[in-house]
């Protein structure tokens, strides 16, 4: 198994992310689904540099991008957005997609079980078979109830993998598995082979090591199945905002981010974090992990 981390947790200039994973020991990044605000030839070389590999893109799921919309112009767009990621990562050299199949933090339908359900299987069998032409191998990742009230477990995302086709896998997060499965071990041993890229982050969302659970039996269940992707740190540095609060929102002079960056930032209850504090919770994830045998 290898190291790898999102990048939507700190709005930062990409060459700032990527000197930090290579200065902690991480072998690569899982980027954020902005193609647009991308470089490829500025990334490729960048990657270079701190010898890192792009392991994928992941969809940022803001307003506006959802597959499951009754308008379908937003579902054309949305399919249009996962293409336009998946050329990014394949242009980066990446080798897997992870798919939210709805806008993140939209908890109630806008339609019929049936018809949510026949849009999700088009929409993600236009993106897989998109995916399959460019070598990427596409993930649908569960989520849990406060974030979605489409696919929460494994079972729910096998189902719809099976139906989409074209090498659909499923992407695991140990944050959500902890809330919406019943035996989060067995949700990943049921997933087996099917199993593309597994999120770390500890039960309270902190990095891996802060929380509750037992990373060595994790990193044993991951080898169980023989898992070979990466563990991608996908921690929230929660921010207090009560007079407990041991640290506050800083905006630092290399931050850079949109009304809709910081929107879904605060809507995971984090906020600006200072660079010393983001780079003592991403060494102490990797750490951890590497010394639970990962």
């Amino acid at each position: 198994m290898k190291h790898s981390m999102h990048n939507w947790m700190r709005p930062e200039p990409i060459e700032t992310t990527l000197e930090r994973l290579h200065r902690l020991g991480y072998d690569g990044i899982e980027i954020s689904g902005e193609p647009e605000r991308h470089n490829v030839t500025e990334i490729r070389a960048l990657l270079d540099k701190y010898q890192l590999e792009c392991w994928g893109s992941v969809t940022m799921m803001f307003e506006g991008r959802d597959l499951l919309h009754p308008d379908a112009g937003v579902r054309k767009s949305t399919v249009q957005y996962c293409k336009d990621s998946i050329k990014l990562a394949h242009a980066l050299g990446g080798k897997m997609f992870c798919i939210v199949p709805s806008t993140v933090g939209k908890v109630k339908p806008l339609a019929s079980d049936a018809e949510e359900w026949r849009w999700a299987v088009e929409g993600l069998k236009e993106v897989a078979a998109f995916a399959q032409d460019h070598g990427i191998t596409p993930g649908i990742e569960p989520l849990n109830r406060f974030e979605t009230y489409f696919i929460k477990r494994h079972d729910q995302a096998l189902l719809l993998a099976e139906e989409v086709g074209y090498d659909m896998r499923v992407v695991l997060d140990a944050f959500h598995i902890n809330i919406e499965e019943s035996d989060w071990q067995q949700a990943i041993r049921n997933t087996g082979s099917r199993l593309l890229d597994f999120h770390v982050a500890d039960n309270n969302r902190k990095p891996c090591g802060q929380g509750r659970y037992d990373w060595r039996e994790v990193v044993s269940v991951l080898k169980e199945i023989n898992y070979q992707g990466h563990l991608t740190a996908e921690f929230v540095l929660q921010m207090d905002h009560t007079p407990t609060a041991t640290q506050t929102e800083k905006h630092e002079s290399d931050m850079q981010f949109s009304e809709a960056d910081l929107k879904f930032i605060k809507g995971h209850g984090s906020g600006l974090i200072s660079a010393a504090d983001y780079d003592a919770a991403t060494q102490a994830s990797i750490d951890h992990l590497k010394a639970c045998g990962a």
